[in-house]
């Protein structure tokens, strides 16, 4: 099966690593320095227990080129990009590959008509649906230079079909990551997972991002504990209105976040960074789907207004 991964930054720069140290027949799709250092040096992985490897994947900045000779397309964009590189990427798409979206927060593909994650329709309009796979990341991983990924920790990528079937297409995806030494459960709750991960991504990454503080300063403080857990409130109140029950207790849950110590969520990096933020995929989308059943959220309705303003 040959693979290709459109947006090889931080999370597809260690997929792609893997899955090219491994052998799998895979082209990376990136851009600017980060594409020459690649294709100058390699692309070199920074273990969690000190260690490193280096690879030499196929790279391009063709995508058209790249997923129209691939099987399956494993995109790993953030969902702010999607809209962008939609038609392109339909228009290039072989009949009969699978589009594997890897992002976080709820996908575009979760609802029609979400207008937080495919505003006007844009993505839906060019990729067809019986080609999509979703993905649940869990890999923690950040770009620590052109050419160099820090994983963090976590190899375990969530596969599903958005029906809740177990299809043979998701299956072979899977193996191909298996074989890679990564961790890929195929589910048919993939729409449960996503709730299981946003309860903390809708909540601890923006309130840090608002605050500059990490997650155990968050932990620290009685204020910051009372707001996760209105927070959390909110966001299981929304996955319960949508028929999901989150499989962990929002109080487990906050304490699993504090417990990551000094740590930097992935907005607080965007935004010290001046990258883009995930604001509407994590919290946007959710209050977007709370519209639609009625619901108040007042806490994290107040805190995505705050946060969309970071981005100016």
């Amino acid at each position: 099966m040959r693979l290709a991964i459109v947006g090889a930054g931080a999370t597809g720069g260690y997929l792609g690593a893997c899955l090219a140290r491994a052998g799998a027949d895979v082209v990376l799709v990136a851009r600017g320095p980060h594409l020459a250092a690649m294709r100058e040096r390699g692309l070199t992985v920074r273990e969690p227990d000190g260690s490193a490897f280096t690879t030499h994947p196929e790279c391009t900045d063709d995508l058209g080129g790249a997923v129209g000779s691939a099987e399956a397309v494993l995109v790993t964009l953030k969902a702010h990009s999607l809209p962008g590189v939609a038609e392109a990427l339909g228009t290039a798409l072989r009949p009969g590959a699978s589009v594997v979206f890897a992002q976080n927060g709820i996908p575009w593909w979760y609802a029609e008509g979400l207008e937080t994650v495919d505003p006007g329709g844009a993505i839906a309009a060019h990729i067809p649906k019986e080609a999509v796979l979703g993905c649940v990341v869990y890999p923690a991983t950040s770009l620590a230079e052109p050419g160099v990924v820090e994983h963090v920790e976590g190899n375990r990528f969530s596969l599903g079909d958005p029906d809740g079937s177990r299809s043979e297409r998701a299956a072979e995806v899977a193996q191909a990551l298996v074989a890679a030494g990564l961790k890929a459960p195929v589910s048919t709750r993939i729409r449960h997972e996503i709730w299981l991960k946003l309860l903390g991504n809708a909540t601890f990454n923006p309130v840090s991002a608002l605050t500059r503080a990490t997650l155990a300063e968050i932990g620290a403080s009685p204020e910051g504990r009372a707001l996760m857990r209105s927070l959390m409130e909110e966001v299981d109140s929304v996955a319960t209105a949508e028929g999901v029950a989150i499989e962990i207790g929002i109080e487990r849950r906050m304490e699993a976040g504090f417990a990551v110590g000094e740590h930097k969520t992935s907005m607080l990096q965007d935004l010290e960074a001046g990258r883009p933020l995930e604001i509407d995929a994590l919290v946007g989308a959710v209050c977007e789907l709370g519209d639609r059943h009625g619901l108040a959220l007042p806490h994290l309705r107040t805190v995505y207004a705050l946060a969309r303003l970071l981005k100016h």
